[in-house]
């Protein structure tokens, strides 16, 4: 499975980026999604998830309320909107996949995923 997230880019606070994140190999629909962010010097951290059956979505606290994540079957893909965006939302965003259908605690933990996306970059600043 190979993931493909693009998206990012700089904009100032309060803006908004939506991302997307596209498999080869796969539909999402077969598996768990996550999105992961890193910023410069600290380590990676969950940012939102989906589970394999049914739509629920999962969010770091630091997102929740602002970030939105979903499921495109029409496109085969996974997007991120991510609104009221601020400076320490900087960092790089990474797409993550897994054939399982995790139980609730496992969503946001970086060694459920066993695919990983390239990361695309994301700037916050004015």
């Amino acid at each position: 499975v190979q993931l493909q997230a693009s998206g990012g880019g700089l904009v100032q606070p309060g803006g908004s980026l939506r991302l997307s994140c596209s498999a080869s190999g796969r539909t999402f629909s077969s598996g768990s999604m996550g999105w992961f962010r890193q910023a410069p010097g600290k380590e990676r951290e969950f940012v939102a998830g989906l589970r394999r059956r049914g739509s629920s979505t999962y969010y770091g606290d630091s997102v929740k309320g602002r970030f939105t994540i979903s499921r495109d079957s029409a496109k085969s893909t996974v997007e991120l909107q991510m609104n009221s965006l601020k400076p320490e939302d900087t960092g790089v965003y990474y797409c993550a996949f897994t054939d399982s259908n995790l139980i609730l605690s496992a969503v946001s933990a970086r060694s459920s995923y066993h695919y990983w996306g390239q990361g695309t970059q994301v700037t916050v600043s004015s």
